[in-house]
């Protein structure tokens, strides 16, 4: 933006968007403007928005008008990210405290000519993937391998905004990877959208996603991986996650009765995903796994709703979220009939919560007295393997270990998701 001098950047919704954010930074930092302490303080303020589900949609417009109400009366206010691709100028129209909504595919409010329509398009005239990215802030940083989604999940409208996916070239995302090593990031965590599909829009292969992980193995201390469909998830994949020493495996499961499996058009079942689960801990005993499902997707019925109860006590997994169907135009789903009422799904929502919490509170209290590598994330915070950073518990540390370093612990403590821990008399890393 001409004049701009400083800018805020408010960044709702999963680990994609901050990776997104962080690119915007990058560029914004390399068109001379400087990051502001809070958006009072911003010449332009951006929210990065969500728009995965309706919470989501509330958080994000909340968030709009929050800073709208703070920022100063000169500043210019952008909306940006999934809801601006999505819903474009409905959502101009709706929060006129706005100055601009733009997707990332036309930032016009940055100083930036849209692309023509000669222009062919390959890819946005805008392209987040491959920007540089500011100087990392923590010893771990998240990584996006690609963008979009060639999936056609029931409830899911992602690739109608995101479209469909575009994989990243093996060398860039390592020349990434090598800039924030060099940064001193011990641990990278690769996200997309569906990212054990990385590489096959390119030709690649069914499993070019193994070769990445090999490659960023070499380059850090952690690798870990988020979003993994189960279906992709064969031996070849699961070995080389083994292989890293972080055998962290996040599975996006959604649920395990056959017929409701089917319905979101997706793949899979309980015996089949514990079958995984059960090889996956054959080959790594100390692997931590986590996973999401949809509580109420039309159709779902009591006999349903309790296979996922017991798929839920026998797999023992340790981080679990449940997240309410979201009805999403455009979708499979939307017209589907057995609508499931809200107090129902609150209900069945409840009860799984309940057990899950009991579930990652006794797998938390099994590490008790045991020896685990930590990363010092912050002064007093850290994490082992079975921890993502921002999502899962935390390892608490005393505040004397530097930030950076990987130390063994000794596990004294736990209290709910989090464990406390002491260092034990070997060197560290």
């Amino acid at each position: 933006m001409a004049g701009a001098r400083t800018f805020y950047i408010e960044t709702l919704g999963c680990p994609k968007n901050q990776v997104d954010s962080d690119k915007l930074v990058g560029t914004l930092l390399a068109d001379g403007l400087t990051a502001a302490a809070d958006p009072e303080s911003a010449d332009l303020v951006v929210v990065n928005t969500c728009a995965f589900i309706d919470e989501a949609r509330q958080e994000s417009v909340d968030t709009v008008l929050g800073l709208a109400d703070r920022k100063r009366s000169s500043a210019e206010l952008v909306v940006t990210g999934c809801m601006a691709e999505r819903y474009g100028a409905e959502l101009a129209e709706a929060i006129p405290e706005a100055s601009a909504v733009a997707g990332f595919g036309v930032p016009v409010t940055l100083g930036r000519k849209p692309a023509r329509a000669d222009d062919g398009p390959s890819v946005p005239s805008f392209d987040l993937l491959n920007l540089p990215r500011p100087a990392p802030s923590a010893p771990w940083a998240y990584v996006k391998v690609a963008e979009g989604c060639d999936k056609a999940c029931g409830f899911c409208a992602i690739p109608s905004f995101r479209g469909p996916q575009r994989s990243r070239t093996l060398d860039q995302v390592v020349d990434e990877v090598d800039g924030l090593a060099a940064a001193g990031v011990r641990e990278v965590v690769l996200v997309a959208q569906d990212l054990a599909s990385y590489g096959r829009d390119q030709g690649r292969g069914s499993k070019a996603i193994v070769p990445l992980v090999e490659a960023v193995s070499a380059r850090v201390d952690r690798v870990r991986l988020l979003y993994l469909y189960p279906s992709d998830l064969d031996d070849r994949l699961i070995e080389a996650i083994v292989a890293t020493g972080v055998p962290y495996f996040d599975l996006s499961l959604q649920h395990v009765s056959a017929p409701l499996v089917r319905r979101m058009r997706r793949w899979g079942s309980g015996p089949r995903f514990l079958e995984r689960i059960e090889r996956i801990r054959a080959l790594a005993p100390d692997a931590a796994f986590r996973s999401n499902f949809i509580v109420g997707y039309p159709g779902e019925t009591e006999e349903d709703h309790d296979q996922l109860l017991d798929f839920v006590e026998a797999a023992q997994v340790d981080w679990c979220g449940f997240f309410a169907y979201s009805r999403e135009d455009g979708t499979h789903a939307a017209d589907l009939d057995g609508q499931v009422p809200s107090a129902l799904v609150a209900e069945r929502r409840a009860e799984l919560t309940e057990l899950q919490d009991r579930i990652t509170a006794s797998r938390r209290d099994a590490l008790v007295g045991e020896v685990v590598d930590v990363l010092v994330d912050a002064p007093g915070v850290a994490r082992s393997h079975r921890e993502a950073p921002e999502i899962d518990g935390i390892v608490a540390v005393p505040e004397s270990l530097a930030v950076g370093h990987i130390v063994p612990v000794r596990v004294t403590g736990a209290e709910g998701p989090d464990l406390s821990g002491v260092p034990v008399e070997v060197a560290v890393r």
